[in-house]
């Protein structure tokens, strides 16, 4: 029978293929200088019905897959090629510009080399050149574009230096022969006509073919304008900026063949060798097909036989400690887990895999054996007991029913992908050594593409527009933050962003350009974790780059293309945690040794300790890793876990689905007894799945259990359940009609009631969707309870490792510190003569605070500090201190931090005295180093030095005159350092005379009807607008005793909003009432003010006592200098002021005119309180 495709009459309906080809086009893959994407490049060389296009990026391969794989699908013939920097020895700020064109296979591996060798040889002003040589040596396979204007025979052309144009066209020619082209182009930019003419002239005496391109930069002509604001973006110009070089014409549009043949028509040589490139490149890239790297085999032993040998090996020394010989159903154990690994090893090595388990035991063992924390494993990896028989995890898969189907189907043949938590400070050693074990050039991490998200492209384009800070800052805060927002999204989202949009023109510019721009590739990163291991050279499978000083090696293939060009990824992920549990083990063994106590071992604890999950029922969580949000610790005080199978479940319920399906709060009736425990449902039960359900109380919680059910229920292997389990999280209807006639079919083969299995399929499908994989909640489960085990037993270790790994957080600190204090464990501030970087634990077991949360003082003062410390130990003074520490790490910025921190403290003077003394310490150590550096003997200085030795001399003499700080000042000083208070609390201040006024503290609130005074400190506040668009606001109350949060509705709040401030002592009037949802006390603000307002309200006058010997003739003039009166013309109305006068026989009140009322602020009381003492200034509430 004929085809139809092969009739007459289909072929004359079919256009004809168009008579020319792009051959120099640049994606937005070349990162500087297009906006042209992948899909729309394709769409339009098929909507012109061109057989091939080629895409030249500037010095990168980035899109070749993307590209090969859509112009296939498309039925149009991919070029590959690059344009390349070409060295200019004369010139090197200046290099050329070459079109590359791979003819074959060995030409394509030539670009690809070439690429990655301009990399990680020759870079320059952040470009990767090529030599001249290298292009020679490697000219085989390659069709070579002259560049036109940008190349070497070009620039020489536009020089007048026609002889050495003639010269390098024959060097070309005698390399590549008949494939050198010289480059036509007409894009109305300057020179180019001078150009083509000389390029005619040379193409006819030296018979060199000529060929046109269009220098690609964009899809329409009406894109000019967009793709300029890209330019100007990675450039960092402005549009209008007169500095600017405009290399670029709207002319440089993808033109139809039609367009490029009328402007080439009097050189139609020009177009036609345009398809003789084409039909000459035969490039196929191999795809989809995985080459594993080789693993070293002992001799003697097949790579299969030496793999079932480390694999038995293994699991004989995990039995050893799991199981005990004297158990009743020992052998019976014994008997699954070694049934279990045949099973699992016959599949991976039929699948030839064998390797990739191989590597990764490897890299593990050897960071183990590194003492580099591992994490137990991830993902469905730990499904897989020849990984936990290998040492690659370290969950038993039986003992917590984990399935190697989830992992590795042999039904559905895809690459294994173990996913490995190491330590975050030591994961680059893991890489290093898997890079010199597999060898440097077969190892590299993998590149990223960053795109100009929605918030982003608005700033870039009001940047480039010379539009103001404050528009584009206006506008991008305007759109939400969610994950994935895109501006159409935001649009939709924000009424305010519309209408702000709507009404305002400049806001508009930007839009529209944001719009064209979104989602263009604006820059390369580095895969958080990916790592690819070559068989042979990377470069045979993928070109290279890296950064400019020739480290941080990636493939230019991203994650899903590399796997695609056939390198298998492997996932070095670093882990925090695991970072912080080494920490605390650190320190708690440093206090084992002292005490000669064993070490512990965190793989070795008790997963049953009782102690710990009572703790964990307190739902304490903060720092537990996975536990520590607010929504999780409601989860865990609802849940109470028993065990750490509960834990399990925990980690997988708390997300959106389960939580918003009513599957938890089933979970947590059925756990608790409130609802009746059925397998799945009391209406569809089957005996059966009593033992798949049972750990989590008849509710389907893991994909796992969905792929037993099946099996159990329809007779399924599980693979193919794993396979159903895809399908019903895919939800695609013709799909799971064919699923649900297996499973009937599946049901009654094994002799379960059809119609029951199909209303226990529907059940299954409902909740398949929200299912997680219970190897990875397994085996995140087991590093929660590390840390919860940790923070139990050992709370200041643990505390002190998750402040020094969250130090630069300031937020993050105070939370970690707040919680401190709740579990009552000491907090020592900062000192020069204890602290390290990081918290430590000190000899009474507090926790020291380090110096690097310090703000002000970097690694580098602290790591002088300490280097002067361990060298001289403690310093005296601080002007030891500064003799002592480098004086280019140690600036007045750093001392003035550590004395504001209290880091000067243990010297034992007041912050005031140290601080004035800084400039004295200074000078002082600059002259003693200046000596020391001189040679010069100071005799009066060494005589002075002696003498002070000998009568203790007061280094701080000069200033003991001076006012100590305040309480209020030193906290300041710790909360700007320190993000905290840590030696008081600001309301300690003022407790006294504001119980005065607010008696019931904050602890003691009850339910009433009255209006009730509040006094504490403003902790947290939250902004928030009302569904009418008003502000309202949510501040937390701290008085030291306890915490309300107390609302302030939009009509209180415009009144007192001026009052309200973070770090504030206020008095609020509320009404407090009993909360249903929190289970305790809200509060409602009817009126707030500040203390000094309070004062005002509240107090009968401001009392001064005065005795007679402070009388002098001077106190009069003194006084009118220390009262700050209101002004009573603008209505202002003070606080009375009285003089409390005693002497020996009799004592007085004086109340002060009128005149000399005053607004009672803390400033007027503390001028106050310094002249007459602190006991003598007060507010009479009476």
């Amino acid at each position: 029978m004929t085809n139809p495709v092969d009739t007459p009459e289909i072929i004359e309906k079919l256009p004809a293929p168009a008579n020319f080809v792009h051959l120099r086009v640049h994606s937005e893959f070349s990162m500087i200088d297009s906006i042209v994407r992948i899909k729309d490049l394709i769409k339009t060389t098929a909507g012109h019905h061109m057989p091939a296009v080629a895409l030249t990026d500037q010095s990168n391969m980035y899109a070749l897959v993307k590209f090969y794989k859509a112009a296939q699908g498309a039925g149009i013939k991919p070029i590959i090629g690059a344009d390349i920097w070409l060295e200019n020895l004369e010139e090197p700020e200046s290099p050329f510009r070459l079109t590359l064109l791979s003819q074959n296979k060995v030409g394509y591996r030539h670009v690809t080399e070439l690429i990655s060798q301009a990399y990680s040889h020759n870079q320059y002003n952040d470009k990767a050149i090529v030599r001249k040589e290298w292009l020679m040596e490697k000219s085989e396979g390659l069709i070579v574009l002259s560049g036109f204007r940008d190349g070497d025979i070009g620039q020489q052309i536009i020089k007048g230096n026609v002889e050495i144009a003639e010269g390098l066209l024959g060097q070309y020619v005698q390399h590549f022969g008949d494939r050198f082209y010289l480059e036509l182009q007409r894009t109305g930019r300057e020179g180019e006509d001078l150009v083509v003419t000389a390029s005619l002239a040379l193409s006819n005496k030296f018979s060199v073919p000529v060929v046109a391109t269009n220098d690609i930069r964009f899809i329409q002509q009406d894109d000019f304008e967009a793709h300029e604001t890209r330019v100007c973006i990675g450039e960092s110009y402005a549009l209008a900026d007169k500095r600017r070089v405009k290399r670029y014409s709207d002319q440089q549009y993808f033109r139809s063949p039609e367009q490029m043949i009328e402007l080439f028509k009097d050189i139609p040589s020009a177009i036609e060798n345009t398809l003789e490139i084409a039909k000459r490149c035969n490039v196929e890239v191999e795809l989809g097909k995985y080459y594993l790297p080789d693993f070293p085999i002992p001799d003697g032993l097949t790579e299969a036989e030496f793999f079932r040998k480390i694999s038995y090996e293994g699991l004989d020394e995990r039995l050893e400690k799991i199981l005990k010989p004297d158990q009743p159903d020992y052998e019976e154990r014994k008997t699954e887990y070694y049934d279990r690994l045949k099973f699992e090893l016959d599949i991976i090595i039929d699948m030839g895999f064998p390797g990739y388990f191989l590597i990764v035991m490897d890299f593990i063992q050897w960071s183990k054996d590194n003492d580099i924390p591992v994490g137990p494993g991830r993902g469905s990896g730990a499904g897989s007991l020849v990984a936990y028989a290998q040492k690659i995890t370290d969950i038993d898969p039986i003992l917590y029913d984990l399935l190697f189907e989830r992992f590795l189907n042999p039904e559905r043949v895809s690459m294994p992908d173990f996913d490995i938590d190491f330590c975050m400070d030591r994961r680059g050693e893991v890489i290093n050594y898997v890079a010199d074990h597999y060898g440097r050039e077969a190892v590299s991490q993998i590149v990223t593409f960053g795109t100009m998200a929605a918030k982003a492209v608005v700033r870039d384009v009001a940047r480039a527009q010379s539009k103001s800070f404050g528009l584009a800052d206006k506008i991008s805060k305007l759109i939400p933050g969610d994950p994935g927002m895109s501006l159409a999204k935001a649009l939709d989202m924000e009424p305010a962003l519309k209408e702000f949009i709507d009404e305002d023109d400049e806001a508009q510019e930007i839009w529209e350009m944001a719009k064209r721009l979104e989602g263009i590739a604006r820059q390369t990163g580095k895969h958080a974790g990916g790592v690819v291991i070559a068989p042979t050279k990377l470069t045979d499978f993928s070109p290279t780059a890296c950064d400019e000083d020739y480290t941080g090696l990636v493939t230019q293939f991203d994650k899903s293309d590399v796997e695609e060009a056939g390198l298998v990824k492997f996932d070095f992920l670093g882990l925090r945690t695991l970072t912080i549990i080494d920490w605390a083990i650190k320190t708690i063994n440093r206090f084992k040794d002292k005490a000669g106590e064993p070490h512990i071992r965190i793989e070795e604890i008790d997963l049953h300790d009782k102690e710990s999950i009572e703790y964990l029922k307190t739902a304490q969580t903060t720092a537990v890793f996975q536990l520590e949000s607010r929504g999780m610790k409601d989860l865990v005080r609802r849940l109470q876990p028993d065990n750490l199978e509960d834990m399990i479940a925990l980690v997988a319920l708390f997300r959106p689905g389960p939580l918003e399906s009513g599957m938890v709060d089933d979970f947590i009736n059925r756990k608790h007894g409130r609802a009746e425990v059925a397998y799945p449902h009391p209406d569809y039960q089957h005996e059966s799945l009593k033992g798949i359900l049972e750990p989590t109380y008849g509710v389907i919680v893991y994909q796992e259990q969905v792929m037993q059910i099946a099996q159990v229920l329809a007779g399924y292997t599980l693979g193919g359940a794993d396979m159903l389990r895809r399908a019903m999280g895919k939800k695609k209807p013709e799909e799971m009609e064919k699923q649900r006639g297996t499973f009937r079919e599946g049901a009654i083969s094994v002799g379960v009631d059809p119609d029951l299995a199909m209303k226990i399929f529907d059940l299954v499908e409902k909740f398949a969707g929200y299912g997680f994989n219970k190897s990875h909640s397994a085996a995140y489960a087991v590093v929660s309870y590390q840390t919860l085990w940790l923070k139990c037993h050992y709370p200041a270790p643990f505390m002190a490792a998750v402040l020094t790994s969250d130090m630069q957080n300031t937020d993050k600190v105070v939370g970690f510190v707040e919680e401190c204090r709740e579990m009552q464990l000491d907090l020592v501030l900062p000192n020069v003569n204890q602290s390290e970087f990081g918290f430590i634990v000190n000899d009474d077991g507090a926790i020291v605070y380090g110096l690097g949360a310090v703000k002000g003082a970097g690694e580098g003062p602290v790591a002088a500090i300490v280097e002067a410390r361990n060298a001289g130990g403690d310093f005296k003074d601080l002007f030891d201190f500064c003799k002592r520490c480098d004086p280019k790490k140690i600036n007045k910025r750093v001392l003035e931090a550590l004395v504001r921190s209290g880091g000067f403290d243990c010297f034992g003077e007041d912050r005031a005295v140290i601080m004035a003394s800084i400039e004295d310490a200074v000078k002082a150590a600059q002259q003693s180093a200046a000596n020391e550096a001189s040679g010069v003997f100071d005799l009066f200085g060494d005589a002075e030095a002696e003498a002070a030795e000998d009568i203790q001399f007061d280094v701080y003499e000069k200033h003991r005159h001076l006012r100590g700080w305040t309480l209020k000042e030193r906290l300041q000083g710790e909360k700007d350092t320190l993000g905290l208070f840590v030696t008081g609390h600001p309301f300690d201040e003022y407790e006294e005379e504001v119980r005065k006024l607010a008696p019931t503290k904050l602890s003691n609130l009850r339910d009433d009807k009255k209006v009730q005074k509040l006094a504490g400190l403003i902790v947290n506040l939250r902004i928030m607008k009302n569904k009418r668009g008003e502000n309202m606001c949510f501040i937390t109350l701290d008085d030291r005793t306890g915490r309300v949060e107390v609302s302030l509705f939009s009509e209180a709040f415009e009144k007192v909003r001026e009052v309200i401030d973070k770090d504030k002592v206020i008095i609020i009037e509320a009404n407090v009432r009993h909360d249903d949802y929190s289970g305790g006390l809200k509060a409602n603000a009817i009126n707030a003010m500040e203390i000094s307002q309070a004062r005002l309200n509240y107090a009968q006058s401001l009392k001064v006592r005065v005795k007679r010997e402070q009388l002098d003739k001077k106190f009069i003039a003194n006084l009118k200098e220390m009262l700050v009166p209101v002004n009573a013309e603008q209505g202002e109305y003070g606080c009375p002021v009285i003089l409390q006068y005693s002497n020996d026989s009799a004592q007085a009140d004086i109340q002060l005119g009128d005149r000399w009322r005053i607004r009672p602020t803390d400033e007027q009381l503390l001028v106050l309180k310094y002249a007459f003492g602190e006991e003598s200034v007060a507010m009479d509430y009476s």
